[in-house]
């Protein structure tokens, strides 16, 4: 693909090959933030540039700050995969995804620099203002496709996002002791655990019965908004924090 004009304007350029354009006219509503996982920059870079991964990004954040884009926003990028939002199934189409220079949990989950993170910060609220997106869509790739995926991972400062205006967030209820649900367990709570993870947009079919998915959608919840443990297990804490999340949105507010 040949050069482009940046639509952030903070970014340089660098054109990937690896994308197409979006399903029925779709326009971003979220904001998708990863990890690279991998060892080097230029190593996640030259992937996403080869014909071959069928991978992308629109945005690339280095270690040092330094924004790439590489994939126009009004163009769909190749980053969610098989991932649901909301009812939502094509991702990718609906979002503007930014890769975040990272070796994630196969280095041992390495801090991310804070001239990193006020990189993420600025680059997330110049695309909030200029496609109207809300901030409970600037979600984690883990959030859209739990079990799959765990990326950016449960150190990644969700907190100084939201205090610079990027995100939903609340402060999560600490971890303490009482009654909990786990694999295997069925009944009327577990439909209310996965209704409310439904609710806030999660991918979670409403059965009763405490399965792999449930535990993983738990997992991922906590990766995001209750870090202290991330264990896949739903304790007060977990159902607490998600229950305050719900309350805290526009819609219910």
């Amino acid at each position: 693909m040949s050069l482009f004009k940046a639509d952030y304007s903070g970014a340089s350029v660098l054109p990937s090959p690896n994308h197409g354009a979006r399903a029925d006219g779709c326009a971003p509503d979220i904001i998708l933030l990863h990890y690279t996982g991998m060892a080097t920059e230029l190593g996640a870079l030259a992937w996403l540039c080869n014909p071959e991964s069928q991978v992308s990004c629109h945005y690339f954040v280095h270690e040092d700050g330094r924004v790439v884009q590489m994939v126009p926003e009004e163009r769909r990028a190749w980053h969610a995969g098989k991932s649901v939002w909301a009812g939502e199934t094509d991702i990718n189409s609906r979002s503007i995804g930014i890769e975040i220079a990272n070796g994630g949990h196969p280095a041992g989950l390495p801090d991310f620099p804070d001239i990193q993170i006020q990189a993420v910060i600025e680059l997330c609220l110049d695309c909030g203002r200029r496609l109207g997106i809300a901030p409970e869509r600037v979600l984690a790739h883990s959030d859209v496709a739990p079990v799959r995926k765990v990326d950016p991972g449960e150190k990644f400062p969700w907190a100084k996002l939201h205090a610079a205006g990027v995100g939903h967030l609340v402060e999560p209820l600490p971890v303490q002791g009482g009654r909990f649900f786990q694999r295997g367990d069925v009944g009327q709570p577990v439909e209310a655990l996965q209704s409310m993870l439904s609710l806030y947009g999660y991918g979670i079919e409403v059965t009763g019965e405490y399965d792999d998915r449930t535990e993983g959608v738990v997992a991922a919840f906590q990766r995001h908004f209750r870090t202290e443990r991330v264990d896949g297990i739903a304790d007060m804490s977990t159902i607490g924090t998600l229950h305050r999340l719900l309350s805290s949105l526009p819609k219910f507010s």
